[in-house]
């Protein structure tokens, strides 16, 4: 059984991959805190192309996004890495 905490650094390889050509630097080090929008500076269309990239990397297919994007019918302020990967764990295990 994959562990929530087991998906960070893959995560964080994905990311690392996935802003590299991008001209903002995060201020520290990618961790579970990261945020997406806070600290990585994600916009939404950036977000669409990670719930792609995030399927093709673990290999699932038809994750409901919006359970983990939009909360009480609204989209959430930002995710946190550790937020994605407990999501992602769900399926990852089923």
């Amino acid at each position: 059984m994959t562990t929530a905490d087991a998906l960070i650094q893959p995560l964080i390889t994905l990311l690392e991959d996935f802003t590299q050509d991008w001209d903002t630097e995060p201020d520290a080090a990618m961790n579970g805190d990261t945020r997406l929008l806070a600290d990585l500076g994600f916009e939404s269309i950036d977000i669409i192309q990670l719930t792609v990239a995030l399927e093709e990397t673990f290999g699932l297919r038809k994750v409901p996004f919006d359970q983990l994007l939009m909360q009480d019918g609204r989209y959430v302020d930002d995710l946190s890495l550790r937020q994605i990967a407990t999501f992602l764990q769900r399926f990852i295990n089923a």
